[in-house]
């Protein structure tokens, strides 16, 4: 344990650790397979309790690259629309697009607000919201302040799980990617459970006409 403790140690005070952080947050707004909260959330966790890194500067990093990935999103969207690549076509992803589009319109703020803390959810509402026209200023505005709030949220996180063990690097970074895995995943279940109601309500609407 001692020597994987040393391990990541080491790793999380180099320099080049903080340009990793911004091209993951910026890649994983418009290709959701790259880890950026996790992370975030886990060099947070080492560097609240070693100084490792700043975590004013770790938590920038990952919002500055996470806003300029969600606006490279919303250029692809309005340039490719919601169907170009292969995972945009399963049906969990299409039923997702169109649930961003209808609520774009009705709940543009809050959407785009939650969808910033779930991966999938945030590629979604990013394309769509190009792919729809959504206002760019708008969405400019809005995904700044999501980036930051996310931001603040993934290494609030990763800080309080790394106070909780600070003689145990592994176990701390272990335990805060769980947690924003767990806060995730009932954010994504909550939003699945509305994407149902609606597909349902449209279903029930059709087939009564």
């Amino acid at each position: 344990m001692d020597a994987i403790n040393e391990a990541i140690l080491s790793a999380s005070g180099e320099w080049w650790v903080l340009v990793v952080v911004f091209l993951f947050c910026g890649i994983d707004a418009f290709f959701p397979v790259v880890p950026s909260e996790s992370l975030l959330v886990g060099l947070a966790s080492v560097a609240v309790t070693t100084g490792s890194q700043d975590l004013v500067l770790l938590g920038v990093c990952g919002a500055v690259g996470a806003f300029i990935g969600d606006q490279i999103a919303y250029r692809m969207g309005r340039a490719v629309g919601t169907e170009r690549f292969a995972w945009m076509q399963r049906q969990r992803a299409r039923k997702v697009f169109a649930f961003a589009e209808r609520e774009l319109v009705r709940r543009g703020a809050l959407l785009i607000f939650t969808a910033r803390f779930i991966p999938l959810g945030r590629t979604a509402v990013n394309f769509t919201a190009g792919a729809t026209a959504f206002s760019q200023r708008r969405f400019v505005l809005l995904d700044a302040i999501a980036c930051v709030v996310w931001a603040v949220y993934s290494v609030g996180i990763g800080s309080v799980a790394g106070r909780w063990f600070e003689e145990h690097k592994l176990v701390g970074v272990v335990l805060s990617v769980l947690l924003a895995l767990v806060i995730g995943y009932v954010l994504d279940r909550i939003i699945y459970f509305f994407i149902g109601r609606h597909h349902r309500h449209l279903a029930e609407e059709h087939s009564g006409t």
